[in-house]
């Protein structure tokens, strides 16, 4: 018999999780889990606002948790990004994730009437 070496090549992830409506419980489970596995979770904070302050997320969630204010995911987004094929990082939005935010543009299309 040979012996054989798996090798694995370890992939990092930038997640966008969505956090529902209402509060800091309204996290999926499956989005729970991701948060606490992240070096870095950042919170979308002007698109739309969570009814709940960050320390309560970061309470909750058992891990710190970044505002990414317009500017930043506009303009600095290179910031949130960097990293992330070495840790894990998040991207958390209020509501559902499929709805348009800036630094997923590319990712997600949608119209805008004005």
């Amino acid at each position: 018999q040979r012996n054989s070496v798996t090798t694995c090549k370890i992939i990092m992830v930038l997640y966008f999780i969505g956090l529902g409506l209402g509060d800091e419980k309204d996290i999926t489970v499956k989005g729970l889990e991701a948060v606490r596995g992240c070096a870095r979770c950042y919170l979308e904070h002007y698109t739309a606002i969570l009814g709940v302050d960050r320390e309560k997320l970061e309470k909750f969630y058992g891990v710190p948790v970044l505002e990414a204010d317009r500017d930043m995911v506009e303009t600095q987004a290179d910031k949130i990004i960097d990293g992330a094929d070495k840790e894990n990082v998040a991207f958390l939005v209020v509501g559902d994730v499929f709805a348009y935010h800036s630094l997923a543009w590319p990712l997600f299309s949608t119209t805008q009437v004005s």
